[in-house]
């Protein structure tokens, strides 16, 4: 286990924990626990999904957003308004995830997504209303369901790996975390980060994405490198650029998962940069998939000596519903 270019973060071999040995298991788990200890993000290698699919998804979703608007408007959606989660195309100015802070009025982010989310039915109605409905696919760009169905399918594999992780990391039964998300709530954007000759100069203030710190459990980010890219706030408070390792996805938790773990693991705030002048031509898109837990599993913090706080229980559902109501704009 390595740390990216002097960075806290660090970069984590998955290979020996898909080997299954005893050693190589829990040489993982602990640079896991170590790296969320210490930052919230860590990047790994070696975690079996390929290139060429990653690469299938961001042509097929840049062929999406090259449509004309009122093409693209046949797909607009908007969280809390249609769905909790979103599912379509949200264009630039729709989001303001800095305002999930309580009292922050951030500028609306700079930045356009294409969305899905969770859609197998639990056989719950009230649960699938709210949280498993269809998903909508450009009708323009078949290509696009096609890669992104195979990418989703990939994640669903690894995060469930990193729900394993998380509870060897903590000593705890392999099944702690995994348990409560056998149908979790997930969703997947496409994020495309127009250039700075197409958005124009930003407002005060305005990035890509504003500070924030996730909502569910885990978030696996696929990301390209760049001069308006992802910074994480340092434990001094200071912003720096997150480090950037060729075919390495970038992991962190989100507030569920820390308060999960009783604030053993952080929860750590981050950014997108607004297009810069040195680089106005520089597009960026970065594929990120967020997970959570089962609607109505019962968050019980991991108590004392692993946790060091214990929260009142709340369900998964109820959490990620206050949440993103605080980030939709309008």
């Amino acid at each position: 286990m390595s740390a990216a270019g002097g960075s806290a973060v660090p970069v984590i071999d998955l290979a020996p924990w898909f080997e299954g040995t005893a050693e190589g298991r829990a040489q993982v788990a602990a640079a896991v626990d170590a790296a969320l200890r210490e930052i919230g993000f860590l990047l790994v290698v070696n975690h079996g999904v390929s290139t060429a699919l990653r690469d299938e998804v961001r042509a097929a979703a840049h062929e999406f957003f090259r449509l004309p608007a009122e093409v693209k408007e046949r797909y607009r959606t908007q969280v809390g308004a249609d769905t909790w989660l979103p599912r379509g195309w949200t264009p630039i100015g729709a989001e303001a995830n800095a305002n999930s802070d309580a009292g922050v009025s951030a500028p609306p982010d700079l930045k356009e997504s294409y969305d899905v989310a969770c859609f197998e039915p639990t056989g719950d109605a009230d649960i699938d209303r709210e949280w498993f409905t269809d998903n909508i696919w450009p009708a323009e760009v078949p290509a696009y369901e096609r890669a992104v169905s195979a990418y989703i399918a990939r994640m669903r594999e690894l995060v469930d790996e990193l729900l394993v992780i998380a509870a060897v990391a903590l000593g705890l039964p392999d099944e702690q975390f995994l348990a409560h998300a056998r149908h979790p709530t997930w969703s997947f954007y496409t994020h495309w980060y127009p250039a700075l000759t197409v958005v124009g100069e930003p407002e005060p203030g305005q990035l890509r994405i504003g500070s924030h710190t996730d909502f569910g459990t885990f978030t696996i980010l696929d990301r390209q490198l760049g001069t308006g890219g992802l910074q994480i706030m340092g434990k001094d408070g200071e912003w720096a650029d997150a480090p950037w390792v060729e075919g390495a996805f970038t992991i962190n938790i989100g507030d569920m998962m820390a308060r999960w773990t009783g604030d053993r693991w952080v929860s750590n705030r981050h950014r997108v940069l607004a297009p810069s002048e040195a680089a106005p031509e520089e597009d960026l898109m970065s594929l990120v998939y967020f997970h959570e837990a089962d609607p109505a599993a019962v968050l019980h913090s991991v108590p004392p000596p692993i946790g060091t706080v214990i929260y009142e229980p709340i369900t998964a559902g109820e959490y990620l519903r206050a949440k993103l109501a605080a980030i939709a704009v309008g």
